[in-house]
């Protein structure tokens, strides 16, 4: 029989017992300090220099910044109180109350952290409301998100899907002497670890990152006793960037975070930027933090599938009916919105046809594509089936733009209707139709429009940088440096890549990126597309379309049939801030553009488009290709 929830507030902690584990946390400043579970008297860590226990921080600017990074605040509340207690549930509130006396130390924002532990439940939740009031500043928030520091004498084996789980290094294998730190300060080189097994890798928190749509459920497992500990997600809809923005999930320290802001793999864009007075309430969470174990040490890797089946259970649950702010609206307090997509393509198919798979989500009013650098609101997103038919549930209530994405063709898809959602409404779109850009018949294509460059030729790394879990790995561009590889590949010219002869999985390298000529000396590439034109349409209009799946601090210049054209056909300006191609992703922000060729700059026989990145300061500047297509000129209703 379970028994009820005890709760003890001391002077300078609060410490919660529901009979299957203890929680304490520090008396205002809410930093959990302690879990106990299982015959381990704690859960985390409390020996580090710098960052102890779990806790919920921030990265914030003064307005005008332009970095991603500012000053970094452990948030420590001012004031705790006792939101419920009986013996079902206890749910604990730490607030802190920005005032001009701490202009310049604390962003300014109101926030109300919460902890919740239900009767017999292994695990805990947590959530927190920020609010800009209009007295407040303006200022930029970089990222928020909730970090846990495991002990490191426990916690050896991370997990964040079915085939990316290991043994990880110890933390201690990244310091000077034992660790080598490469290009930037979260990549290292392990020299001399105390595990010699981990000799000659590489550790690099970024190799572990996660799309959110993906990043449900990940965390550690203790062998002795077999013990899990586990954060689940159980929504994105207080995720910023949408379901494809991707972040950090768990890491060597060992470390587990639960991410709700950052510019990961986006950049500037993604930072929330507040004016003077604007006011703003978010609620982040809850998410679910789960412990479990087993008797025998030999199946504790089933803990992982354990965690998977509980992150089930969290998603069936949500929106959770037992919390207790106000601000969290439950079930009956939110809207649904179904319909069915269908997308025409005038070249392919004389009628529209169901959007399979198609990405349909509700996200803030914006322009087309806009959800991907949104951060102030909430968004909801499923997925297309078969025949095209979407349902999307437990949407709060507010204003929204219906927007959508379909894997096999560029563009993005904005309904026409802001959407406003209101308290049990459940809205029918019908059906409705995304027409993607399209001025005439395919001559020619590369890759495959997926919003990746997953399926472009991703080289085999040095094998003096090798991360062994992303060997004959689906994910093999997380390996360190594949950057690099380029030179390596192409030593005195750039890639050329030759219509109806190259196979882009094998000729078409997967990011454009400089060229090293020296010790942090750099210069641009040019790529070249070469084709065939039978008969050239002199008075039409060709076009060109360059879907990118990344772009870094990068220029993409284009060029007819002529590599000195000065000033280039088109080009985009100085784009892209995502960083991907450092940290490992085979993807960052989706851009797309339409470069217009008139017939008279082709010519009969072999042409040649020129790609120049002309930007070259850096290793990591570049492209990454999503989908390159020329089109002919003629009628788009001649369709195959």
């Amino acid at each position: 029989m379970t028994t009820g929830i005890v709760t003890a507030i001391l002077e300078d902690s609060v410490v919660i017992d529901n009979g299957v584990f203890q929680l304490t946390l520090s008396n205002p400043g809410g930093i959990i300090r302690g879990i106990k579970y299982n015959g381990i008297d704690n859960l985390l860590e409390l020996h580090n220099k710098d960052l102890n226990g779990g806790f919920w921080d921030l990265n914030w600017s003064e307005p005008g910044s332009t970095k991603t990074r500012g000053k970094f605040d452990t948030i420590e509340g001012t004031n705790m109180r006792v939101i419920v207690e009986n013996e079902e549930q206890v749910e604990l509130a730490f607030t802190r109350t920005w005032d001009p006396s701490v202009q310049g130390e604390q962003a300014p924002l109101s926030i109300d952290r919460r902890f919740v532990m239900l009767r017999g439940s292994p695990g805990f939740y947590s959530y927190a409301i920020f609010e800009h009031l209009e007295d407040f500043p303006g200022f930029n928030l970089n990222t928020t998100r909730i970090a846990f520091m495991l002990s490191k004498d426990k916690f050896h084996y991370m997990a964040i899907a079915d085939d990316r789980q290991r043994y990880m290094p110890l933390p201690d294998d990244r310091l000077p002497g034992r660790g080598q730190q490469l290009a930037y300060p979260e990549a290292v080189l392990l020299v001399d670890p105390m595990e010699p097994e981990f000799k000659g890798e590489v550790d690099d928190k970024y190799q572990y990152s996660c799309e959110n749509k993906d990043n449900q459920v990940h965390g550690w497992i203790c062998f002795d006793p077999p013990v899990g500990f586990w954060q689940i997600a159980p929504s994105n809809e207080f995720r910023n960037g949408g379901p494809f923005k991707q972040d950090l999930t768990s890491h060597v320290n060992p470390t587990t975070l639960a991410i709700f802001v950052t510019s990961h793999y986006a950049g500037e864009d993604l930072i929330l930027k507040f004016q003077p007075g604007e006011i703003w309430k978010k609620v982040f969470g809850p998410v679910f933090i789960y412990l479990n174990s087993v008797s025998d040490a030999d199946d504790a890797l089933s803990l992982w599938t354990d965690a998977k089946e509980q992150m089930k259970k969290e998603v069936e649950s949500w929106p959770y009916s037992f919390v207790a702010s106000d601000d969290f609206p439950n079930s009956n307090q939110r809207g649904a919105v179904r319909g069915k997509m269908l997308v025409h393509d005038r070249c392919i198919s004389k009628d529209a046809i169901p959007a399979e798979a198609a990405y349909v989500g509700l996200a803030p009013p914006g322009d087309d594509g806009s959800w991907q650098r949104e951060s102030k609101g909430y968004q909801f997103w499923t997925t297309a089936d078969e025949n095209g038919y979407f349902a999307i549930n437990a949407i709060r209530a507010g204003d929204y733009n219906l927007y959508a994405w379909v894997p096999g063709f560029i563009g993005d898809y904005k309904h026409g209707i802001v959407l406003t959602i209101t308290p049990g409404c459940d809205i029918d779109v019908g059906e409705i139709t995304y027409e993607p850009p399209r001025n005439g018949p395919t001559l020619w294509e590369i890759g495959i429009p997926d919003r990746t460059a997953a399926e472009f030729y991703v080289p085999d790394p040095n094998p003096m940088y090798i991360n062994k879990l992303y060997v004959n790995h689906p994910d093999r561009f997380r390996q360190y440096g594949l950057w690099e590889r380029y030179n390596d590949l192409y030593p005195d010219k750039d890639l050329v890549y030759t219509v109806g002869v190259s196979d882009y999985r094998k000729d078409w390298f997967y990011a454009q990126v400089t060229r090293r000529i020296g010790d942090n000396s750099y210069k641009s590439t040019t790529w070249q597309i070469k084709f065939n034109i039978t008969t050239v349409n002199e008075g039409g209009t060709y076009t060109l379309r360059l879907a990118l799946a990344s772009a870094h601090n990068s220029e993409l210049q284009v060029r007819v049939n002529d590599s000195d054209a000065d000033p280039p056909l088109f080009s985009t300006g100085v784009i892209g801030a995502d960083n991907a191609i450092a940290r490992h992703g085979i993807h960052g922000i989706y851009w797309l553009f339409n470069v217009d060729v008139a017939g008279a700059q082709l010519v009969q026989g072999e042409n040649t488009i020129y790609l120049t990145q002309a930007r070259s300061s850096s290793p990591f500047q570049g492209i990454m290709y999503d989908y390159l297509r020329l089109e002919g000129p003629s009628p788009i209703n001649s369709y195959n």
